[in-house]
């Protein structure tokens, strides 16, 4: 059963976080959105801030959510939580050192003004490009399939970099505080709307090999950080934000014939099951798959 928790949610008006958001809300949550600009949907309290400055994250910790919250008068409440998805979102958006700078200071910020304001669950957006196939220069293989937690993280770009970063910065802190920080490493994001373009991706699906494959429904997402929300006592922690199965509808013996033929297997694996696998969430946080590409694509 969901425990009701006031959530501070930074980049919660981006292509994840907005139906990240109303899935949260949707499970009796309060959430106050902290973005470059708001989030119109209804429930959500919003504030306007900038991650990479760090006086602004302190004061949004330190925020009433909205006027209501002035009523009892009883000082501000505090937040139980604080999801991390606000970012530059990918390379070739802006240049790459302002790409870094952005992601990696705005994280710090983020998760020092948690923990030093006491705030005992940290959940923070990495990416599927840490394991450096997907902005690779060239054609890139992953060293072992399928690729789980303990790779060995080597991307080449700054967006990928800045997300292990991240991931150091974020177990860092959880050492120093002993509370839960874990890490999404998020795969190909595809909202409702999206599923259009599946039928393109299995007439060719060699534009998936830079994503392994993989994809997020948004809205699985959202149970996903639910979850991690739900999950305390795992200290510091990443996980695979991926669905169950690949983007396309070739069986696994064909893509790894066709893409990853020299791509060493660490298991076996079922039919279509995941190259980007997402065993540890569903073995560890309980996540059920609701939105496979399959109640959406005819083949």
């Amino acid at each position: 059963m969901t425990t009701q928790k006031r959530i501070l949610f930074t980049g919660g008006s981006g292509k994840a976080g907005r139906h990240v958001i109303p899935y949260l809300l949707a499970q009796g949550h309060r959430v106050v959105n902290v973005d470059l600009k708001p989030l119109d949907h209804p429930g959500v309290d919003n504030l306007i801030a900038d991650i990479t400055s760090s006086g602004e994250m302190f004061n949004v910790m330190t925020s009433y959510a909205n006027f209501d919250e002035l009523e009892p008068g009883n000082g501000v409440p505090t937040f139980d939580a604080v999801v991390h998805f606000a970012a530059v979102p990918r390379i070739l958006i802006h240049p790459d050192n302002r790409t870094f700078e952005v992601n990696t200071i705005g994280t710090y910020n983020v998760i020092e003004a948690a923990v030093k304001l006491g705030i005992r669950k940290i959940v923070i957006a990495s990416s599927e490009t840490t394991y450096g196939v997907c902005f690779a220069d060239g054609v890139v293989d992953p060293k072992v399939l399928p690729v789980e937690e303990d790779y060995d993280v080597d991307p080449m770009d700054s967006y990928g970099l800045s997300k292990v970063v991240n991931e150091q910065t974020a177990r860092a802190f959880q050492r120093r505080s002993g509370f839960d920080i874990y890490a999404l490493r998020i795969g190909n994001v595809i909202e409702p709307h999206e599923y259009d373009r599946f039928p393109d991706f299995f007439a060719n699906p060699a534009q998936r090999r830079r994503n392994i494959f993989c994809y997020i429904d948004a809205r699985d997402l959202g149970q996903i950080v639910d979850r991690c929300l739900e999950k305390d006592g795992l200290g510091y922690q990443v996980f695979n934000a991926g669905n169950d199965t690949n983007s396309v509808d070739i069986p696994n013996a064909e893509i790894l014939k066709r893409f990853f033929p020299d791509v060493p297997l660490s298991r076996e694996l079922g039919e279509h099951e995941a190259l980007f696998s997402n065993r540890k969430i569903r073995e560890v946080l309980g996540f059920q798959e609701e939105h496979n590409w399959r109640k959406y694509v005819t083949v």
